[in-house]
């Protein structure tokens, strides 16, 4: 089996909502790169992020956050001498460009 850790990104930090209410958000880190980091040394083969604000708004919103988790991956992976663990995204990514620009950001 394989377990995929989730980071849902909410005004850059990482939450969990309580029953997908934008406005009822438990947050578990002002870090997202060191949960990010966190989930790596756990074990982690690959992570998950969700950009909440950008699936609401229909544009990223959370792309500080999502940069600075892939810096943290490369990181790892480097100062680890390992291979760099996949990571997906979703949440406000409706177009080619914002997609390249992803792309081009390591995802």
């Amino acid at each position: 089996m394989l377990l995929i850790p989730a980071i849902d990104l909410k005004d850059g930090q990482c939450v969990r909502l309580k029953q997908g209410d934008m406005e009822q958000a438990t947050v578990f880190s002002t870090d997202p790169a060191e949960m990010a980091r966190h989930w790596l040394e756990q074990g982690a083969r690959r992570l998950h992020l969700v950009d909440l604000n950008g699936a609401i708004a229909g544009k990223p919103k959370n792309e500080a956050a999502v940069k600075a988790i892939l810096q943290a991956v490369r990181d790892y992976a480097e100062e680890t001498d390992t291979e760099e663990v996949p990571v997906q995204l979703g949440g406000g990514i409706r177009d080619l460009d914002t997609i390249e620009r992803y792309l081009d950001d390591g995802l």
